[in-house]
């Protein structure tokens, strides 16, 4: 059975499932109120579009710095917001990449309300089945691809570039229960599904992509992964490569938030700490600025998309050089994923994230390449940061 079938549509309501950074007050609560959907055949400015549909639903971005009330008069809580990388790629002004592996929208706003607390379904779960997994590309072309992007560093092209992978599987059932199984790992800071027609994304990731709140601009890009032991940690803190990778990544970020921010304000609170996510150490910083006067949703999007941890340095050259080696597109992994409220934004980067569609589900793992990487060793991360995710869609 499809996610296709009407009899799947129609059954997505007995359990609730709630978008990742949705407000405690409102989880298990909320009802669609309206929906907006965006593929590149549709032409026009996503962003600008995006904007207009959440103002019409009385949730006002065009100037982040002065947030609306928090309660709307028309019951209104907020917005889910998911931008896929292929269109942030493109709001960046650059290659979007191969074609999406799944039938997904690119940009998808969903609006929401309240309505009564609700219950997930008692009794047993939903039959599901998921097939064997088929890999985008083998070892030796991944590893292949490495080489490829260690030839460019050496040519002065780029500084760096996230290589990633897709694999997907067939399945018939109910894919949703999986999908929130995916969301709750431990420390998916983006834990959460969103569903749409037919299609779904579960996201697990731990990665901050932009948050506003109260005037003031964050970003917490991740770089730097080991196995979750003292020697794995000990061995992230040691890391020269990890940590070049890793500020090289923090100065485009800065970078980034500056064409956004008030000039002078952008600052790194906290740089390269190691946090746990699963069975792995990840480094991660925390950049912060205050939010220029007259910043809307529509240029933050294009400033920020897609996000520098998963593109590269510099970011154009990172993109054109990715739409050349990855053999499919990176659909909903690598894009932003989050929620959108009167009084705050909070946007995760679909690292660590899953999508189905009436198919097939689909995985996204990679990792970042600088001129000291190890082909090998590139190819084993891959590995490592998909194994969770895969091991929770069992």
């Amino acid at each position: 059975m499809s996610m296709n079938r009407p009899d799947v549509v129609e059954a997505l309501p007995r359990m609730v499932v709630d978008p990742p950074a949705v407000p405690a007050s409102c989880r298990g609560r909320l009802v669609e109120r309206a929906r907006w959907q965006w593929r590149p055949a549709d032409g026009g400015d996503p962003a600008a579009y995006a904007e207009q549909f959440l103002a019409e639903h009385g949730l006002h971005l065009r100037d982040l710095r002065r947030p609306a009330r928090r309660h709307h008069p028309h019951g209104i809580c907020g917005a889910a917001l998911y931008v896929s990388a292929a269109a942030g790629a493109l709001l960046a002004g650059g290659a979007p990449g191969a074609a999406n592996p799944a039938d997904l929208p690119e940009v998808a706003v969903v609006v929401y309300g309240h309505t009564e607390a609700t219950h997930p379904r008692t009794g047993p779960p939903p039959p599901w089945w998921r097939g064997p997994w088929t890999e985008s590309w083998s070892p030796r072309q991944h590893a292949a691809a490495v080489t490829a992007i260690r030839e460019a560093i050496g040519r002065g092209e780029v500084y760096q570039v996230n290589l990633v992978g897709h694999a997907s599987a067939t399945y018939t059932g109910d894919p949703l229960p999986a999908l929130a199984r995916l969301g709750r790992l431990p420390g998916a800071r983006y834990g959460g599904v969103l569903t749409g027609p037919g299609w779904a994304i579960g996201c697990a990731s731990p990665e901050t992509l932009i948050e506003v709140r109260g005037g003031t601009l964050t970003t917490r890009p991740i770089k730097g992964t080991r196995p979750a032991t003292a020697a794995g940690r000990a061995d992230l803190l040691a890391s020269a490569k990890e940590r070049a990778e890793h500020i090289m990544i923090v100065d485009l970020e800065r970078n980034d938030l500056a064409r956004v921010a008030r000039t002078g304000s952008v600052r790194v609170d906290d740089l390269f700490s190691v946090r746990r996510w699963c069975d792995l150490w990840q480094a991660e910083s925390t950049i912060r600025a205050d939010v220029a006067d007259g910043l809307g949703l529509a240029d933050l999007l294009r400033a920020v998309c897609p996000g520098g941890s998963v593109t590269g340095a510099p970011k154009l050259a990172a993109l054109d050089h990715l739409a050349a080696l990855e053999p499919v597109g990176r659909g909903a992994g690598m894009g932003a994923l989050g929620w959108v409220g009167p009084d705050h934004l909070d946007l995760g980067l679909t690292i660590r994230t899953a999508a189905v569609d009436g198919d097939a589900v689909h995985v996204w793992a990679g990792g970042g390449i600088t001129w000291d990487s190890d082909p090998a060793a590139e190819v084993a991360e891959a590995a490592a940061k998909t194994t969770p995710v895969r091991t929770a869609l069992t």
